[in-house]
């Protein structure tokens, strides 16, 4: 998996998508992400508090060290939200 390279961990990840999988929680980030661009997905303090507020709505607690290795993987895949390919690309990686 490509998120490993940047020394995310898959146990992180599987925790994350159970949580995802709460209904509840999963409007409340769909709703936190309601209007991100690409610009925004590119900008380092954005992404930084969306990850932020991400966690508190999974009640998921990271290490400064984490965060960044988060914060470092979404800049580096340049990710446009308008763009199909590119959400299919990620929702392969994490499936």
């Amino acid at each position: 998996m490509s998120y490993q390279k940047y020394g995310i961990s898959p146990e992180l990840v599987e925790r994350i998508k159970a949580k995802m999988k709460n209904p509840a929680a999963k409007e409340r980030v769909k709703k936190l992400l309601e209007g991100v661009t690409k610009a925004d997905l590119q900008n380092t303090g954005k992404v930084q508090r969306l990850v932020k507020s991400a966690c508190t709505i999974l009640n998921e607690r990271l290490s400064p060290a984490q965060e960044q290795q988060i914060v470092t993987f979404v800049i580096s895949q340049r990710i446009d939200p308008n763009n199909t390919f590119h959400l299919l690309k990620l929702w392969g990686m994490f499936r």
